[in-house]
């Protein structure tokens, strides 16, 4: 197990707010405020088909499809086929069919490509409606600016990052930014879609807020982070509109294979033509006949035919489509992620890093007793930590305050409080590095909380290491999955304050979910390493990082790095993103601070520390969805191999007969009803496209034999139904000839 040393876990110090806070229970929402509110999730709606029905048309521009090999030879074989049908039209043509076979061969190679961009124009019609939902969040609002004189009222459009803007009950923050000042609810349903309030705090790791939302009670003062235009929901409608859409490496690479297939089918299908000519001099020979015999071989369009019908169609017109989905399926689930490659990468992750508290756990660390150690009291104990903690606006510090004022009922003096602590006392800050919190009093006195090694450091200058009644306690403390907090006076060890947190409900079936999905799990904690292994063997995760550091959290992510592994982490303060930008799969939460969100390349609006989860299975379901349609794009060629070469050569080489398993109709019916299937079969997997193949949490052997068995077994048979039952439907309505 990793050993790397905290108690506390590595949030900044609060800042404390001088504004009346009101209890979360007492908080009153604003009339018309409906707990019920969700923003609408888009799925299909006219307006989203109508739109991509006209880009269906407007993307069959050259310059639009040569970025879909696949789909530009389909294009261009479209095109050629409508060359011949007009030579056909105006008797120019010796081509053996009828002009009426030309005509449904080019309507439907035609459909093939309309189909393709359909899919892809479904695609971004969605992400725009999702964007349009955003955007109603989006307006100018009167911002209350802070200046040397006084406050200002100015339009939210001219404020500058820098800018310190006074938000009160009801009003709209004008802009993103971090609270430097109060604490309030806040109604971010109009990016979120979750109608419950949120709190946001100055000086810890919920201090980020959203331009757009509502505060419902109090006041706070937040310095803007962003400028008119570039705000955080402005690059979001940009994302999801696809405005900077870029494709994703897997996604250029399937492409070049795609294109290598195109090619080698292309080089196959060539050659037929002068093979055709060739059989039918020959039959002409071997019969004994003068007139020309004309096969489909020497048909120029009935090979474009099957050439389309041959080269993977299916996925070269969903490949876009699949991607788009992707991102679209991450914002339904309230992720933002800024590019198409952090949904794919999390689809190949191999550890997941999750904070202990908030994730594992419920997050509410609080205090419930004081130990003493040697000749102290309790109430020594308990006296002195919240001395340490009055100016420690943090969950935990707040809770050590508390659990001393219960026992004692004496009010502790705070600092911004009816009654301050001594004037020249001067209070220390936690930070990550030090991992301990406290105050300096005028009588020369330094009391300390924090880390049990840290605290003995500081007591005798030493590494750290604990002996004696301390560490039996310490010790005690830890193996029940408790955290302890060292207490001392100047030198001296007065006790332990003790702090427990509950487990998440089904957090061991969710981690052994991640388990089957080939996922080790790692928790992150400042805890001392026995509370950790305590902690992390009821959870059920793979592994632990105890005293967590910000640097030691870099190594970690680092090492794992170096020996190929794909490492996805999330994080919402300021010291998490150094970790943040490393990883490979990085999730910030939105209320989290700028530098996390910036880090990240993703965001959770809900701030849900478990969504990491979620992104995880996002991203397989992703690759699986690819990896599906790609199996039975390539497996469905068969089918119409079978349906094609017999046909081809019906007429000069009689004995291919021997592989004409289908009976089909006709030579020509049968090369219609394969362009029929193969142009259908694009619309009718749109929907699997968009919505993604059903995840299960398997691993990557048993994942691979159930794509294999059902896309690939159904890409092969399939075909053969389909395009059998599409040539009797045209004999029954009297189309084949």
């Amino acid at each position: 197990m990793s050993n790397v040393a905290n108690t506390q876990e590595p949030k900044a110090a609060k800042k404390a707010a001088d504004v009346t806070v009101k209890p979360i229970g007492e908080i009153q929402l604003p009339s018309g405020f409906s707990p019920h509110h969700k923003r609408h999730k888009v799925l299909l709606t006219g307006s989203a088909v109508g739109e991509a029905l006209k880009q269906s048309f407007v993307m069959l521009r050259p310059d639009i499809q040569w970025k879909n090999p696949v789909m530009f030879v389909v294009e261009v074989g479209a095109f050629l086929t409508l060359f011949y049908l007009l030579q056909a039209i105006f008797g120019h043509s010796a081509s053996q069919v009828s002009v009426n076979y030309f005509i449904a061969l080019d309507a439907w190679l035609f459909a093939t490509v309309l189909f393709a961009n359909f899919a892809t124009a479904l695609a971004e019609a969605r992400g725009k409606a999702q964007a349009e939902s955003l955007r109603r969040a989006r307006h100018d609002t009167v911002a209350n600016r802070v200046t040397t004189t006084g406050v200002e009222k100015v339009s939210s459009s001219v404020l500058k990052q820098g800018d310190r803007v006074v938000v009160a009950e009801g009003e709209t923050i004008p802009g993103d930014g971090e609270i430097i000042e109060g604490i309030a609810s806040v109604d971010e349903s109009a990016i979120t879609g979750e109608s419950a309030p949120v709190i946001r705090e100055a000086g810890g790791d919920r201090s980020g807020v959203t331009g757009g939302t509502v505060v419902l009670s109090d006041r706070i003062v937040v310095k803007i982070t962003s400028t008119a235009g570039d705000s955080f929901l402005e690059r979001m409608i940009r994302l999801v509109e696809g405005a900077i859409r870029q494709r994703t490496p897997n996604e250029i690479a399937l492409t070049m294979a795609l294109s290598a297939f195109t090619l080698i089918f292309l080089i196959v299908v060539i050659p037929l033509w002068p093979m055709a000519w060739n059989a039918e001099q020959y039959m002409m020979g071997y019969l004994g006949i003068t007139d020309p015999l004309h096969s489909l071989g020497t048909d120029v369009p009935t090979l474009i035919a099957l050439l389309v019908c041959l080269i993977p169609t299916t996925i070269g017109a969903l490949l876009a489509a699949i991607g788009i989905a992707g991102m679209d399926r991450a914002l339904q689930n309230n992720i933002i992620a800024k590019s198409g490659k952090a949904v794919e990468l999390a689809g190949d992750i191999d550890v997941v890093l999750l904070d202990k508290t908030g994730t594992i756990t419920m997050g509410n660390r609080h205090a419930t007793k004081f130990i003493p150690v040697g000749s102290y009291s309790a109430e020594d104990v308990g006296r002195l930590a919240a001395l340490a903690s009055a100016a420690d606006q943090t969950p935990e510090g707040k809770s050590i305050v508390k659990l001393f004022e219960e026992q004692d009922r004496v009010p502790v003096n705070q600092p911004h409080g009816p009654t301050p602590l001594p004037l020249g006392a001067v209070s220390i800050a936690f930070t990550a590095q030090t991992r301990m919190s406290g105050v300096d009093l005028p009588d020369g006195r330094h009391i300390r909380k924090g880390a049990a090694d840290a605290i003995v450091q500081f007591a005798t200058g030493k590494n750290g290491d604990m002996t004696g009644d301390l560490k039996t306690l310490v010790d005690s403390v830890a193996s029940k999955g408790a955290t302890p907090l060292a207490v001392c006076e100047d030198r001296k060890i007065v006790g332990i304050v003790v702090l427990e947190d509950v487990l998440k409900p089904a957090m061991k079936e969710r981690f052994a979910r991640l388990r089957k999905m080939g996922l080790r799990t790692v928790m992150i904690t400042g805890d001392n390493p026995l509370t950790a292994a305590t902690i992390a063997a009821q959870a059920g995760v793979d592994d632990f990082i105890a005293q967590a550091t910000p640097e030691s959290k870099l190594a970690y992510l680092r090492k794992e790095q170096a020996e190929g592994k794909l490492v996805a982490m999330m994080g919402d303060g300021t010291n998490d993103a150094p970790a943040l930008a490393q990883a490979d799969v990085a999730l910030a939460m939105n209320a989290g601070t700028q530098a996390a969100k910036e880090a990240a390349n993703m965001v959770d609006l809900d701030s849900d520390p478990t969504k990491l989860i979620e992104v995880v299975e996002i991203g397989k379901q992703l690759l699986m969805t690819r990896g599906a349609l790609t199996t039975f794009s390539i497996a469905n060629d068969v089918a119409k191999y079978f349906a094609i070469i017999p046909a081809l050569f019906a007429g000069t080489l009689p004995w291919l007969k021997a592989v004409d398993v289908m009976h089909l109709h006709s030579p020509t019916s049968a090369i219609l009803s394969a362009v029929i299937f193969n142009a259908l079969i694009i619309p009718a997997l749109i929907p699997v496209a968009l919505k993604g193949v059903n995840y299960q949490p398997l691993g990557a052997d048993a994942l691979l034999r159930k794509n294999l068995f059902i896309w690939g077994l159904g890409g092969v048979v399939i075909p053969f139904i389909g395009i059998k039952l599409i040539d009797v439907a045209m004999v029954g309505m009297h189309l084949a000839s």
